[in-house]
């Protein structure tokens, strides 16, 4: 019984001292540093609207939309008399430019079709390079045709009767034979002219 006693007297002695140990504190945690606001953003500078470019004047082509050619409008003077020297010189001078451009396409063209042929083994491919040399031998065929026309026009302006209509007799109009160097008839006969063909053609 002493020795438990003694045990218990033991155990008790050393909760006590267990006990009356002081805790030790815990190290106060150091409080975060204030984190510094960050500076505004200077608000960006409004950026001036770019001046608008001025769109760049069209370049005249030489060929229209419809596929015809261009040419430079002739400005009649005051009370000018209609198909005057001046007049006759204007349009001599653009058929005559007109011709030598077809002709030296034509020229050209005959040319290329020497250089470029080519026995191709592939017959998608040689196929498609005859078609290309049938619609360019049609397109330079219509040119040769165009170029007779523009050479009995030149006769026409040599005995004087160019710009008066084969049919009827009347003025074809400058404007007309600004657009047309070639015609033939006035407007009016022209559009008969094609309300026959398409009545002939149904």
């Amino acid at each position: 019984m002493a020795e438990k006693k003694s045990l218990m007297e033991k155990a008790m002695a050393a909760a006590k001292n267990v006990i009356k140990k002081p805790v030790p504190a815990k190290k106060p945690v150091p409080a975060k540093k204030a984190v510094p606001a960050k500076k505004p953003v200077p608000a960006k500078k409004p950026v001036p609207a770019k001046k608008p470019v001025p769109a760049k004047k069209p370049v005249p082509a030489k060929k229209a939309a419809s596929g015809l050619k261009e040419f430079t409008p002739y400005k009649p003077k005051t009370n000018e008399k209609y198909m005057s020297k001046a007049q006759m010189d204007h349009f001599v001078k653009i058929l005559n430019e007109w011709k030598d451009e077809l002709s030296h396409d034509i020229d050209r063209t005959v040319s290329n079709m020497q250089d470029e042929v080519t026995a191709y083994a592939d017959p998608n491919d040689r196929a498609s390079q005859e078609s290309d040399m049938a619609l360019e031998l049609r397109n330079r065929d219509r040119e040769r045709k165009l170029i007779r026309k523009i050479e009995a026009t030149l006769q026409n302006i040599a005995s004087d009767e160019y710009g008066y209509c084969e049919q009827c007799g009347e003025e074809i109009g400058l404007k007309r034979l600004q657009a047309r160097p070639t015609a033939t008839l006035c407007i009016d006969c022209k559009t008969l002219d094609e309300i026959r063909e398409k009545q002939m053609a149904k």
